[in-house]
Formats: C-alpha cells, structure tokens, sequence
C-alpha cells in the first residue's frame, strides 16, 4: 500500500492554508495582546461611550467607554486559553480511559463504557451548566466542566482505535517478550492510535471556545470587568439598534476562529485518513 504524504496533501489544500493563517493570527494576537492593543482594555470613560469606530478607537468603544479593539485583542487570550486547556485536559484522561477500557477489556470494558454512557446521557452545555453552578462562574470553572464532557469522544475513538491495534501479532509477540501492560499501551498503542485522536483535538477546540463564549454570554464563564467574547456580545446586546459594534466585532472574531479551527480539523482528517 502507496503511503500518503500528509504534510503535502494538507498545505495543498486551499482551505486548510485559510483556516491555518488565520488561527496563526489569532494566536499572535492573544500572545502579543499586550503590544497590540492600542489602549488599556479595562479603563472607562463614559465620556466617549458608545462611540462610533473612529481614528482613536477603531472598533469603537462600549457602554462604558473602553476601548472594543482592546477588549475584543485580549478576549482572543481567553477564548484561546480555555479551549487549548479544556481539550489537553479532557482529552488526556479520556485516551487513558479509553486506552485502559479497550486494553483490558472483559468487566472493566463493560463498567467503564456505563460510565461514559451515563455521562453521554447529559447535553454537555446543561452538565456544563450544572458543574459551574457547583464550581462557581469563572474561567478556571468552565475550562473544568468542558474538559469534563470532552472525556467521552476522547475515550471512545482510543478505546476504538485500542481494539484493533492489540489484535495485531506484534503485539503478542512484543507481550511475550515480557513487556509490561504500561508499556505496551504507551509505546506501542497510544503511538498507533493518535492520528484520529489529533483531529478530534481539533475539532473538538472549535466547540469547546464555542461553549466557552456561551456560558460568558449567560453569565457563567468569565466574569467582568475581564473582556471575552462571549461575555462582550452579552454585555452589548442591550445596544444592538444603538451601538451595533459592540456585538458585531467580537462575533465576527469568534465565528472566524472557529471556523479556521474547523477546516483545520477537516484538512488534518484528510490528510492522514489512510488511503484505500
């Protein structure tokens, strides 16, 4: 069978150079916020409030006078941080879970996949909902209850991917040289298995920024006066017919960078699917 070359097949595709450029950007962004932003995201003037985009204010400003292209600079910073965190975090323990729950099998199998399944019986959004209201609002809150109902598709394409790889005779013979269950399901298993798990990383981040500004937009997530996107659309909705700015420019962000996430993912799934 002819191996693909996945970097090749992935830069080749004209999407996957979009969606990459621009997640490149925001990360730049969220890094160098601080240089960027041309005024302090946090100081008021109720002066200018609500005012138009102009040449000292860009994007304008908000009800309270900050400056919008600041605040929506360092809501790129959160928006960022809780998916990058929430999908390591999930997705770590649910590749162990799966890992463990396909190698062994048998009972653990059968009890760990109730678990999951139970899980799996809760919208995540609404489990979101609940752990915050146990947790407190707050971003270290929402990068937990996100991380939390990212475990189960994690857990289910290792556990998928484990399955079949145990099966191949290299495994047995690798076992019968006295290799140890530990390190079999590290250097031999979890290596096999990561190309599917990378791309529901991936995928996985959109939904997970996405959830993040929906729990700021209800007033779960980050609280003010720090700026995040979701937080800055719930913040301007009242002045929708009178300051639309406010809602527009960080809603365009968000939908921007989720959608580069998105063809990401999609770029790095054709790209290493294996070729018929």
């Amino acid at each position: 069978m002819q191996r693909r070359k996945p970097l090749s097949k992935f830069l080749k595709n004209y999407q996957v150079v979009i969606g990459l450029t621009v997640v490149l950007f925001f990360i730049f962004v969220a890094i160098f916020a601080p240089v960027l932003a041309p005024h302090d995201p946090l100081y008021t003037d109720v002066q200018i409030r609500l005012q138009p985009p102009c040449s000292e204010h860009p994007l304008g400003t908000d009800d309270l006078g900050r400056d919008m292209m600041s605040r929506v600079i360092f809501g790129a910073r959160v928006s960022l941080t809780v998916g990058f965190l929430a999908t390591i975090m999930g997705g770590s323990v649910g590749i162990l879970y799966g890992i463990i729950q396909g190698y062994f099998g048998g009972k653990i199998d059968a009890l760990m996949g109730r678990l999951v399944d139970i899980q799996l019986a809760f919208p995540g959004i609404l489990l979101a909902i609940a752990l915050i209201a146990i947790l407190g609002p707050g971003t270290d809150s929402v990068i937990v209850a996100i991380s939390i109902f990212a475990i189960p598709s994690f857990s289910r394409i290792a556990r998928g991917g484990t399955l079949n790889v145990k099966k191949l005779e290299y495994i047995d013979a690798i076992r019968a040289l006295g290799a140890s269950d530990l390190r079999i399901m590290v250097l031999h298993i979890f290596p096999n298995i990561l190309s599917p798990l990378i791309v529901n990383a991936a995928l996985f981040m959109g939904g997970a920024i996405m959830t993040s500004a929906a729990l700021a937009f209800l007033g779960l997530g980050t609280q003010p006066p720090t700026p995040e996107w979701g937080g800055l659309i719930s913040d301007g909705r009242v002045f929708l017919t009178r300051a639309p700015h406010i809602i527009f420019y960080p809603g365009l962000a968000l939908v921007m960078l989720v959608i580069a996430i998105n063809m990401l993912g999609d770029g790095l799934r054709n790209a290493l699917a294996p070729k018929d």
